[in-house]
């Protein structure tokens, strides 16, 4: 063996023939040759270990779809940042059908059958899904004794929001809503004991429902225990707010059980009067046990034009005026609004 070749007896480094009989400039054993070989040697493993292997290396971030459920107030405020959005509190004791109103905007909505409205986008598609799931779970052809599940909460302290959005027929606006499915028992402790740290989105609330079971009203051994509660909670809510109340609406379900008197209608406005407040009042039936007589989301399009109506009163943006002979009509042009 020689110092350029690592075979046994060969002397091609001092007679410059290969022992093998090979080309000295391709041989394997050559020691010059040795990296070049090994490399290719290399090259073709790590060929061979590639086999079956995925073509393309794995990202490193997953795709996936944004979450469509409840918002929390930090993502509301998000999207307010982008667009317009109209929020609304929704206030009611537990069982008042705060979560029906909910679940009835959304199947009107999904079925083309809000009436001049139509559903343009949502961020909280599954948020409505969950509650309105349980509309749609019948057993043996006989509606379920509960509607809606109960409402609750992850965080005891942050409500979560739906988001929809909807487009006027008649105009094409575009309206945005942030809708809150918050418990019965927060309001009832707003009432009884006011906590309302749990209420501070209210005070970029465009309108608030505080939402009134109709079949409770009806009855008369517990009306006026409700009338007064609805006193309270407007005198808590004009104290959170600071006297600056946004619209304020009653909501009072269950109409397909029948017509609320005018009289318990008086005596609601009468107890909001006495706080310097008022409301307007909207009968919904989100659901019905006589569809015949009412049908179900009975005033829930009504509930939503006044929701969205809005509160400034319309101006002619440009008055005529007659000119005056002298005058800088331009710079004194609403000079005395």
């Amino acid at each position: 063996m020689s110092a350029s070749c690592n075979f046994d007896g060969c002397t091609v480094g001092e007679t410059g023939t290969c022992a093998l009989e090979r080309d000295p400039a391709t041989c394997e054993h050559r020691v010059g040759n040795i990296g070049a070989d090994a490399a290719a040697r290399s090259t073709e493993a790590d060929a061979a270990s590639m086999v079956g292997a995925p073509v393309l290396e794995r990202p490193t971030g997953m795709a996936s779809f944004p979450s469509s459920r409840t918002l929390d107030p930090d993502a509301i405020s998000k999207l307010m940042a982008s667009r317009y959005v109209t929020v609304v509190g929704i206030l009611g004791d537990p069982e008042s059908g705060k979560t029906a109103c909910l679940a009835s905007l959304y199947l009107l909505v999904s079925n083309a059958e809000l009436k001049g409205w139509k559903f343009a986008d949502s961020k909280s598609l599954m948020a409505f899904e969950d509650i309105a799931r349980g509309a749609r779970e019948w057993n043996a052809g006989n509606p379920p004794e509960q509607m809606t599940v109960h409402t609750e909460l992850s965080d005891d302290r942050r409500p979560g929001f739906m988001h929809i959005r909807l487009v006027r027929t008649g105009d094409g606006r575009r309206v945005d809503l942030a809708l809150p499915d918050l418990p019965g028992e927060w309001t009832t402790e707003l009432v009884s004991t006011a906590r309302a740290d749990r209420f501070e989105f209210l005070k970029a609330a465009e309108a608030i429902w505080i939402v009134l079971d109709g079949r409770s009203l009806a009855n008369k051994e517990r009306r006026q225990a409700i009338i007064s509660r609805v006193g309270q909670l407007a005198g808590r809510l004009s104290t959170l707010l600071e006297g600056d109340l946004p619209k304020l609406m009653l909501v009072i379900t269950h109409r397909d059980a029948g017509e609320l008197p005018h009289s318990v209608i008086t005596r609601l406005e009468g107890e909001l009067a006495k706080r310097e407040v008022t409301a307007t009042v909207v009968p919904v039936a989100p659901f019905s046990d006589d569809d015949a007589q009412v049908r179900p989301g009975f005033g829930i399009e009504d509930l939503i034009a006044a929701t969205t109506v809005g509160a400034l009163p319309s101006f002619e943006f440009w008055p005529p005026s007659d000119p005056t002979e002298g005058s800088r009509s331009y710079i004194g042009f609403r000079r005395d609004r």
